[in-house]
């Protein structure tokens, strides 16, 4: 099963749960196919937590959920080392961060000591407890969610944190046509339950290395390199996207790609991505903001004021 093939199944199963959304279903899978995260900000009751459970039924993979609340603990979500008293030696007990595809609800709302002890397990793939450490099996996707309107009782992720996130999106309302078809497919019972897997962890596994094989042409990477550093030079911008948002962007291009069958990237796949990818790795000055101006609307224009190579 080639990539297309597979992310088309994975769509299309969603789609069974999610109504329309196709968009950010595939930015989901993109996101996992990079072997990175996704930060889903939107207002609640939007489908995001459905989303989640949606996927990891479809990708055959296990899934584990925890709220974010103020008193959550560090070792509530990578585990603890107990001493066992049959045994007589120490052994650990996994937290809930050991799953494949982990939906980290209202991140913003633990404590910045709990918000980073996702950190080590979002970027090396590992947690260490007492000293020892332990692999998180794979694939592994955490889909972290927070709400941009509630600020009482939230801490806001730092941006060490935020910068491990190889995208942000947003679901939005749906539209009137599909939110009348939502009322009908909901009417009698709830699809999620029994949504089936159409493909398996070692599936995706294989999918994520034959991203890896995709062509990026020089021209390309050359126009992917100019539009982060013009993140970094923009006068509204305060601090700009560093290397590894580069990495980032250019994993996600292979992978978009892989997903719309092609071999190889191109300059759209670029200029798509970009704002998913590099809006929350940017910072904008204060003058900018009180102007009313968002990142959003900042790295857009930086998008299209850099130069789009032509073929010759």
């Amino acid at each position: 099963m080639d990539v297309k093939e597979l992310a088309g199944q994975v769509l299309a199963n969603v789609q069974r749960v999610i109504i329309g959304k196709a968009g950010v279903v595939e930015l989901a899978m993109v996101a996992m196919l990079c072997e990175g995260h996704a930060l889903i900000e939107d207002v609640p009751g939007i489908g995001k937590t459905t989303l989640a459970r949606a996927l990891a039924a479809s990708l055959g993979c296990s899934f584990r959920r925890i709220q974010f609340t103020p008193d959550l603990l560090p070792s509530d979500v990578t585990g603890i080392s107990y001493f066992n008293q049959k045994q007589q030696e120490f052994e650990f007990r996994a937290g809930p961060v050991m799953a494949q595809v982990l939906l980290a609800d209202e991140i913003n709302r633990a404590t910045p000591r709990t918000q980073s002890a996702l950190l080590e397990a979002m970027q090396e793939r590992q947690v260490t407890v007492d000293g020892e450490t332990h692999p998180l099996p794979r694939p592994f996707l955490v889909l972290a969610t927070q709400n941009p309107i509630e600020l009482e009782g939230t801490f806001p992720l730092p941006e060490a944190q935020v910068d491990r996130f190889l995208i942000r999106i947003r679901l939005g309302y749906p539209t009137e046509q599909e939110e009348n078809d939502l009322l009908v497919r909901f009417e009698r019972n709830d699809p999620l339950p029994t949504l089936a897997a159409v493909t398996t962890p070692e599936a995706i596994l294989a999918a994520q290395a034959a991203v890896r094989e995709v062509a990026v042409e020089p021209s390309v990477r050359g126009y992917l390199v100019r539009v982060v550093r013009a993140t970094r030079s923009h006068g509204a911008v305060e601090l700009g996207a560093s290397p590894r948002g580069a990495l980032a962007l250019y994993r996600a291009c292979q992978a978009l790609a892989a997903v719309r069958g092609r071999d190889f990237v191109l300059p759209d796949d670029v200029k798509e991505l970009a704002p998913v990818v590099l809006t929350h790795r940017i910072l904008i000055s204060a003058q900018t903001r009180l102007r009313g101006r968002r990142p959003e609307e900042v790295l857009q224009e930086i998008v299209d004021t850099v130069p789009v190579p032509v073929a010759k």
